[in-house]
């Protein structure tokens, strides 16, 4: 694997993403919607959560693009959420790659008593 380096937009998005997902409420409506296609009354049932509570964290969700909404076509006060496979896929890949072990490097003795001023240059010469 080739050593990944990411870059501050990079982070910042992945920072975006921690920030929708790390709401534990969030997490419960995503693990009932990644069980199957689910309505608000479905979600508000199995979860035991106020109407205006789901719809806020939904907005949250669908906003992040995690999930998609589709209206009954019959009778449009029904809503339909699902997980959007290709974001759940991007951040799935997004993780995988951040908290990949393989990118842990040993410390480079830059500074301290053990490096002499010579390694420390040398060193110092190639991070850049």
């Amino acid at each position: 694997m080739d050593k990944l380096i990411f870059t501050n937009d990079q982070l910042a998005d992945f920072a975006r993403w921690l920030k929708v997902i790390c709401e534990p409420n969030r997490l419960l409506l995503l693990e009932k919607i990644i069980d199957g296609v689910q309505c608000n009354c479905e979600l508000g049932d199995a979860l035991e959560m106020a109407p205006n509570l789901i719809s806020h964290h939904l907005s949250v969700l669908r906003e992040a693009g995690l999930i998609e909404a589709e209206r009954d076509p019959v009778d449009g006060r029904w809503v339909y959420y699902s997980i959007n496979l290709k974001a759940m896929e991007d951040l799935r890949s997004l993780f995988g790659d951040f908290f990949d072990t393989r990118r842990i490097q040993p410390r480079r003795l830059t500074c301290g008593p053990q490096v002499t001023e010579e390694q420390r240059l040398s060193l110092l010469r190639m991070t850049k």
